[in-house]
């Protein structure tokens, strides 16, 4: 097998803005697996949050390149190696177990879903509206008008306007998310209880992910179900979880991929938690390969690519806000035609 990687700079449509950052453009690594005349695609999209950056994931990548291996089937063995070359860089792994999957599924002739025997259906994402002023956030929300589902950034002083310009608009279901950005339980407290009586669906990681037990007391007091996103890395981080979330966000590059995605997908049904797939700004590699897992899950919130301008790949598709799976083999991303 021959490793490949190239970096790529994504251009957002508007800064993206959250609690913590904002960004206008989003750099990626873009990954190759080339074996038997057949390419595999998969991607990174490291997050500062979690400790990585571009230069993190070319040196774990390097360091794959310099080992041998010689049938992508051998999924386990290849990815438990990774796995052990570096601590962290989760990203960076995603890419590899992204890749090795497309070239599987390439090599067999069939899409992911198919191969794994989930049901083509059609499921609804949301779409995210970032932190802003009121006057663009309003601007965002008429652009999203296909979307019957916003998901809101907010950990500002100013969430309550933002939410009532929102509101004046549109009473569309609405899901917040507010990035760990709530430090105090009764600050938690208060705007979710708010947030209840404006029609929220959920509220995503209210307050940091080191505040697990300040997260327990805010939801013995609310309603209103809240999903947990840094507070849900990966496969050992579940159990943890029940006091304090209903459900967890999967994301694969927090989780090192979709065989890790799989497993926390079966291991939060067996303790009762709700499921989500989510994603970072990422081109539509990696938005194609989590959206094979998207028969699986309860909510959907994979819109990553569409907040680009230009995103090299095409693959699966959002019409009227419902995601519909792409037909090819592997995770259905192909490069874009230049025009």
């Amino acid at each position: 097998m021959k490793f490949s990687f190239s970096q790529y700079d994504l251009q957002l449509k508007h800064a993206f803005t959250i609690s913590r950052s904002s960004d206008a453009v989003r750099p990626v690594v873009l990954v190759r697996v080339e074996h038997e005349g057949i390419i595999g695609f998969g991607e990174a999209a490291p997050i500062r949050r979690y400790g990585e950056s571009i230069e993190s994931v070319v040196a774990l990548l390097k360091a794959v390149q310099a080992v041998t291996f010689d049938d992508p089937f051998q999924l386990e063995s290849i990815l438990s190696q990774v796995e052990s070359l570096a601590e962290g860089n989760h990203a960076a792994k995603a890419a590899i177990d992204i890749a090795l999957h497309d070239w599987i599924g390439k090599k067999l002739q069939m899409p992911l879903h198919r191969l794994w025997g989930l049901a083509d259906k059609t499921v609804t994402t949301s779409f995210t509206i970032g932190l802003d002023r009121p006057e663009i956030v309003a601007q965002k929300v008429r652009e999203a008008e296909e979307f019957p589902i916003l998901k809101i950034k907010l950990g500002r002083e100013d969430d309550g306007a933002i939410i009532r310009t929102i509101r004046a608009i549109t009473k569309k279901p609405l899901r917040v998310d507010a990035n760990e950005a709530w430090t105090k339980k009764e600050e938690a407290l208060d705007k979710i209880k708010w947030l209840e009586q404006e029609g929220v669906e959920f509220v995503e990681q209210p307050m940091p992910a080191h505040q697990l037990a300040d997260t327990a007391w805010v939801h013995e007091r609310v309603s209103v179900p809240l999903i947990a996103d840094e507070n849900a890395g990966r496969l050992h981080d579940i159990p943890k979880l029940c006091d304090a979330f209903d459900g967890i966000n999967i994301k694969l590059m927090k989780c090192t991929g979709l065989r890790e995605a799989m497993k926390m997908i079966h291991a939060a049904r067996a303790l009762g938690l709700r499921v989500m797939i989510g994603c970072m700004i990422e081109t539509s590699v990696g938005i194609s390969a989590a959206s094979q897992l998207t028969p699986l899950v309860d909510y959907v919130d994979l819109d990553g690519n569409l907040l680009t301008t230009n995103d090299p790949f095409e693959g699966m598709k959002v019409v009227n806000g419902r995601v519909h799976l792409p037909e090819r083999p592997g995770i259905g991303a192909i490069p874009r035609q230049a025009d």
